[in-house]
């Protein structure tokens, strides 16, 4: 039998905690929140779910490519994100796509871009549908007689490498695992490691601006494109293959982090890497939190650039196994193809010992095994940050309201901001769940400020989950932005946090962007209620 994804939660249907261990976690959930029972409930069954007919029917020449058929349908309800799942678990799918269409080729996805302008129905770019914004659903209300869901995942090759330059061609439905395993044996890796890399896509990736594997230099996905190719309903637009350019605004930065509403990201030409076998990684603890803030801060000021640099405080690192909840724990890590990297880690431990500290005896040696970045602390947090998204697949079936949000500070206002947010965040959690735990890690760090990634955790009211975290978040929000923080540093802005893009965004910037929608997609149909509404649905 053909192994399956999910269609109502996080990767194939036969992972994530057993049954035992579910109820081991039940267990201690239930004593650290004061609950006197923890019940773990079914997953959805496809039997349990009602979807509305199909209110579209594809022309002739598109039906070989199009499925109406309920898993497909389901399974492109939703993205990854607690309210996503937790509306699956409730049986819960009033707004499905009518139609999903897995097109071939480029000529396919014209021929479906012509036959959803014509049919006015709402094109929904879909990579691997991992959004955790609210991205890849279809949009509410009547303004659209129908909706669909137009997956990539048959355009998956790498289609060229230039050795000399060290870049490839790739086909933009390819997922994390199958792209590497194209590059591998021509020596090369992409090395772009989201925490979704498993069950996402390299066009979802440019379309959200994903943040990756490296915590400094290196760090969202803008970093790798040399070059697009966009299909749009106005047409093609394919910027030219250059190292850099002075020659104006960038076209390729018009469409990184366009989120599916300016056109179809179908290829990009990709900056390439040796793949690394020299691995040097220390993890260091520290007892007082501000001081390991520092530490971090004078590691990405030295030039020194780590691949990563993840600070836990000590509730997430307790949380991810890697500490005992008493003291910080920072993971240092370098890669390399080239060279040993003892020099550049001597040079980061002394920044954390000049910041209090403690680095574990005998550390800090580089290792050519593929083993060296997965022992200890370190190696705890990695296999926790995988496994992470199964995890909260199983704490929405106990009952309990798991998640996240993220942003980015400069240095000079990180101590404020990070007290007024995890304040807001904790009075939120205490306020709404009776109880709860909210820990902070930073994800990615620069010479000017760090992306503090939080997390919360609390036992919700059955059948309340949703309006439970939609307080919480709204509350965290307002402070990020309050604070002077961005409402995402990596996640993207899908429909969730459309109300705060808003406000973030410059009103001038704002225009501009509705006068490129309106010349690239004059109907109105990619990705509607995403970033910006359409002039032609907002006129209505």
């Amino acid at each position: 039998m053909e192994r399956r994804q999910k269609f109502w939660g996080w990767g194939w249907e036969d992972e994530g905690p057993t049954a035992e261990q579910q109820q081991r976690i039940a267990q201690l959930l239930a004593a650290r929140f004061g609950v006197s029972d923890v019940a773990i409930a079914s997953p959805p069954r496809l039997d349990e779910i009602t979807l509305r007919p199909s209110r579209l029917t594809p022309p002739p020449t598109l039906a070989a490519i199009c499925s109406s058929q309920p898993f497909d349908r389901a399974a492109h309800s939703y993205g990854k994100s607690f309210r996503d799942v937790v509306r699956a678990f409730q049986r819960h799918y009033p707004n499905p796509p009518d139609v999903v269409a897995f097109p071939h080729d480029e000529s396919d996805i014209v021929a479906l871009l012509d036959w959803c302008t014509s049919a006015r129905a709402a094109a929904i770019p879909y990579g691997g549908g991992s959004s955790v914004v609210g991205g890849v659903e279809p949009p509410g209300g009547d303004a659209y007689p129908g909706s669909v869901s137009i997956d990539l995942r048959k355009l998956n090759r790498v289609v060229e490498i230039d050795h000399t330059s060290r870049a490839a061609r790739i086909q933009a439905g390819v997922y994390g695992p199958a792209l590497e395993e194209q590059l591998k044996p021509h020596g090369y890796t992409l090395r772009h490691f989201p925490q979704s890399f498993e069950f996402s896509s390299l066009g979802g990736w440019i379309a959200t601006r994903s943040g990756g594997h490296f915590a400094t230099l290196y760090t969202h996905i803008d970093d790798f494109v040399e070059s697009l190719r966009v299909l749009t309903p106005s047409g093609p637009v394919e910027s030219r293959r250059l190292p850099g350019s002075g020659a104006g605004p960038s076209p390729d930065r018009m469409f990184i982090g366009s989120e599916g509403t300016l056109g179809i990201i179908t290829e990009a030409w990709m900056r390439l890497q040796n793949r690394p076998t020299f691995r040097n990684s220390v993890s260091v603890t520290f007892t007082d939190f501000n001081a390991a803030v520092a530490a971090t801060r004078a590691l990405s000021q030295a030039g020194l650039y780590p691949s990563n640099c993840r600070l836990l405080d000590p509730g997430e690192a307790m949380t991810a196994g890697a500490g005992n909840g008493s003291e910080a724990v920072l993971i240092v890590a370098f890669e390399s193809a080239d060279h040993s990297l003892d020099a550049w880690m001597a040079r980061a431990l002394e920044c954390c010992r000049d910041h209090g500290g403690t680095v574990p005896a005998g550390a800090g040696k580089t290792r050519t095994d593929q083993e060296a970045s997965r022992e200890g602390a370190a190696g705890a947090w990695r296999q926790s940050f995988l496994s992470a998204p199964y995890l909260r697949d199983a704490l929405v079936a106990m009952g309990m309201l798991t998640e996240t949000f993220e942003t980015a500070i400069t240095w000079d206002r990180f101590e404020q901001f990070h007290a007024g947010v995890l304040s807001a965040a904790q009075e939120a959690v205490q306020r709404v769940c009776g109880a709860g735990q909210v820990t902070c890690r930073f994800t990615h760090v620069y010479p000017d400020g760090p992306a503090p990634y939080y997390s919360i955790i609390a036992p919700a009211r059955k059948g309340s989950q949703i309006e439970q975290w939609d307080e919480i978040k709204t509350a965290a929000s307002d402070a990020v932005l309050r604070l002077g923080g961005t409402i995402t540093h990596h996640h993207a802005v899908g429909r969730d946090h459309r109300r705060w893009y808003d406000q973030q965004r410059p009103d001038g910037f704002a225009r501009a962007l509705v006068a490129a929608k309106a010349a690239l997609d004059p109907a109105g149909i990619l990705n509607p209620g995403v970033l910006i509404d359409p002039v032609q649905t907002s006129a209505r």
